[in-house]
């Protein structure tokens, strides 16, 4: 609506994997797929000529709707791709949206957001910066931090489904979490967690000690980035079900096992399909492992992409950030940060 040009988003090809309907977005609005956690050279070639043909890219350089409420990790390649398309960049900010929908729920809360054009920078102005520079500002004109209690976001369901985003306890470490309304409970301790209207947090019968789920979200990355998921490789962090499908990239999914039993370990996920059959993804061969949506997961393993979806209250973050925990260990980056995502 902002917007009175035509826009061409760059989008993750899980929405042209899905058949028909992949063929109604490609008919409406003709995004340009972009491989997810990868670099996508046919991406470029695709942004380069609607370039070249007068028109104008959408890029949400994140890559991922924050779960935090404070924008995330951008790859500052993003500003290599803007200095290249030689275009006026137009930094679109969001505010409100996290306390309105929340990457982790189900439901959409009222209360006020508003999104707007926060900076202009045009082509003369921006030739002259370095990379690091550019990548700079345009981290500036998008940073948004909804860790307040300034706004109201009303809903009877406020913390319903945060167990998507937090899988790390306080007192008990990894665990699992159960979400009712308002209320967030530690299915190893007990301890309950209450998300008010403001998206304050606040302990039930009990201290807490972070305020703001991004306080929590923070903690929950220190924790794993503390952790050696390699200590003991013979013990599963996590066992749940889940369906596994085959992402034929552009064109569909296919069901593969609609009630497969997964297994996380420090340094690989085991599908156990019944029938004595198993599928092994050593973290060692699979080049990422990603997060779409609320908590969809995409494995690329060699040339093939594997999808595992769920129950409503599976936490396929934690995937994510013992992947890369383990790459970054294995790589001989210890104190590395980046948990990919």
């Amino acid at each position: 609506i902002s917007i009175k040009n035509p826009l061409y988003y760059l989008a993750t090809e899980d929405i042209f994997s899905m058949g028909w309907l992949s063929s109604v977005i490609r008919y409406l609005v003709a995004p340009i797929p972009i491989k997810k956690q990868t670099l996508d050279l046919g991406a470029i070639k695709s942004c380069m000529q609607v370039v070249k043909e007068g028109g104008t890219l959408a890029i949400a350089p994140e890559g991922n709707r924050t779960f935090s409420g404070r924008t995330e990790y951008i790859n500052p390649a993003i500003a290599s791709l803007a200095k290249k398309m030689k275009l006026p960049i137009l930094l679109y900010r969001i505010e409100g949206g996290y306390g309105v929908h929340p990457r982790w729920s189900d439901v959409v809360r009222r209360g006020k957001m508003r999104a707007f054009v926060s900076e202009v920078i045009r082509p003369e102005e921006y030739k002259d910066l370095s990379k690091e520079e550019l990548f700079e500002r345009i981290q500036k004109g998008l940073y948004v931090d909804e860790a307040n209690d300034k706004n109201a976001f009303q809903h009877s369901k406020k913390a319903e489904f945060l167990e998507r985003a937090i899988y790390v306890c306080p007192d008990c470490g990894l665990s699992t979490f159960e979400s009712n309304k308002n209320e967030i409970t530690c299915k190893k301790c007990g301890k309950t967690v209450s998300y008010d209207v403001t998206t304050r947090l606040q302990g039930v019968g009990c201290d807490f000690p972070f305020e703001f789920v991004s306080e929590w979200y923070d903690y929950q990355k220190d924790y794993m980035n503390n952790l050696d998921v390699t200590s003991d490789l013979g013990e599963a962090l996590y066992r749940e079900k889940a369906s596994l499908s085959e992402v034929i990239v552009y064109k569909k999914k296919k069901l593969i096992n609609k009630n497969a039993e997964i297994s996380l370990y420090g340094n690989r996920i085991i599908i156990d399909e019944g029938k004595n059959t198993q599928i092994d993804f050593a973290f060692d061969e699979a080049s990422a492992v990603t997060i779409l949506g609320k908590n969809k997961l995409n494995i690329y393993a060699g040339e093939k992409i594997y999808q595992l979806k769920g129950g409503k209250r599976l936490n396929a973050l934690k995937y994510v950030h013992i992947y890369n925990r383990y790459k970054n260990i294995s790589g001989g980056d210890e104190n590395g940060r980046f948990l990919g995502i």
